[in-house]
């Protein structure tokens, strides 16, 4: 069977739901490519937001062909050379032009890629067809070369009610019976994720051809069971060791984040001053171990990790307590992403300023707020600065922030 993604994956840029001010900014470049200064164009935004669906809808746009090719899958400078080069550098056989979509270029920033960068830069400044480069976050330290050779063009995450006349139109295109408030609600969930939300229609509808709370509930309780609130009730409601072991199987959140949900929320559930410390004690063990993997690469020693947050909480308490906690995720993972997300962006105005000062990063860094006092201030000045820098719309917003 096909995947309804694929079946119904965006044919023109009219079809593309939510990003009118990117599809709008996509088509004039590929229009004025030829007048264009920068020679790729990096589109960035959150999972199902349509990076990849947009540029396949451009080349149907201008009767263009499309070469795609995954960064994950070609790292080195060798493949890069071979698979892009040789798409840029070869005539297009079948139509009057072609766009070649890079996807995923997150997947160059491995230790592992062995000029892989720099040859994608090589390339970008000698093609002579649209470049379109696809990622999440564009803002990371080792990319900023890379990021300053291509116009940035941002795809917002969807919004929920343009989601949810995506899978109107399918539900009628498949003859699948559906109560409004059900699509309304199953696009909510999906949090701007539009390829996922159709994802979950499928899985919904395959056998019945219809969508009802019914159905949608089942997958909320399933979401549910391989959430990390699920996985905490296993360890903190239990005093089996054989059951909470088994707690984070089914769980998306890796090891760090494992270590945060149960440090937040152990003192909301365990209020006898004994049964605390045991549970801090075991969870210390396991962050020593942790430390030795990070520090000497022996992994064995995560089956003592996975042991010690689980079993050994779960039979740190005398009894199990009966009360009801809310268990949530500490606030922490929030502040360090935003901190993280401003410091990319800080450090990356810094370096293209820096090189046109021939300045060093950490100076600049530490003389930002300056430049940002001119930006606000001085607006002549602040264009010349951007000008001179080649900062771009993202960043200069950025400053006057």
């Amino acid at each position: 069977m096909i995947p309804l993604t694929k079946k119904y994956a965006p044919k023109s840029l009219k079809d593309i739901k939510g990003q009118d001010d990117a599809v709008k900014a996509l088509k004039e470049y590929v229009a004025n490519f030829k007048k264009e200064k920068k020679r790729a164009v990096w589109v960035y935004g959150p999972s199902g937001s349509g990076k990849t669906s947009v540029a396949y809808a451009l080349a149907h746009e201008f009767s263009y062909e499309i070469i795609e090719v995954n960064a994950s899958d070609f790292r080195n400078k060798e493949q890069i050379g071979l698979k892009v080069g040789g798409a840029v550098f070869q005539q297009s056989l079948f139509s009057k032009g072609k766009i070649i979509l890079v996807d995923e270029v997150d997947g160059l920033s491995g230790r592992d890629d062995r000029g892989g960068l720099p040859e994608l830069m090589g390339i970008i400044e000698r093609t002579t067809f649209p470049i379109i480069l696809t990622a999440t976050n564009p803002w990371d330290f080792k990319f900023n070369r890379l990021r300053n050779k291509c116009k940035l063009v941002e795809l917002k995450a969807i919004d929920y009610a343009d989601v949810a006349d995506v899978l109107k139109h399918i539900c009628l295109k498949e003859g699948i019976k559906y109560e409004i408030d059900v699509i309304k609600s199953l696009a909510r969930r999906a949090g701007g994720d539009c390829r996922a939300a159709i994802n979950d229609l499928q899985t919904l509808t395959e056998m019945t051809k219809e969508l009802t709370k019914e159905s949608l509930s089942m997958l909320e309780q399933r979401s549910q069971e391989e959430s990390m609130p699920n996985a905490l009730i296993k360890i903190f409601k239990t005093t089996d060791p054989k059951i909470a072991i088994a707690a984070f199987e089914n769980v998306k959140e890796d090891l760090n984040q494992q270590f945060l949900w149960i440090d937040e929320n152990l003192p909301h559930e365990y209020t006898k001053p004994e049964d605390l410390v045991r549970a801090y004690d075991k969870l210390s063990k396991a962050d020593v171990f942790n430390r030795r993997i990070r520090r000497w690469q022996h992994w064995r020693f995560l089956v003592y990790i996975n042991a010690l947050i689980t079993a050994g909480v779960a039979v740190s308490k005398d009894e199990k307590y009966s009360k009801f906690v809310q268990y949530k995720p500490t606030g922490r993972l929030l502040k360090m992403w935003w901190a993280k997300q401003k410091s990319m962006k800080k450090k990356a105005i810094a370096a293209k300023i820096a090189e046109k000062t021939h300045s060093s990063v950490k100076d600049i860094v530490k003389d930002i707020e300056y430049f940002k006092i001119m930006f606000k201030k001085d607006r002549g000045m602040a264009q010349r600065i951007a000008d001179y820098a080649d900062l771009d719309k993202e960043e200069i917003d950025w400053l006057r922030k």
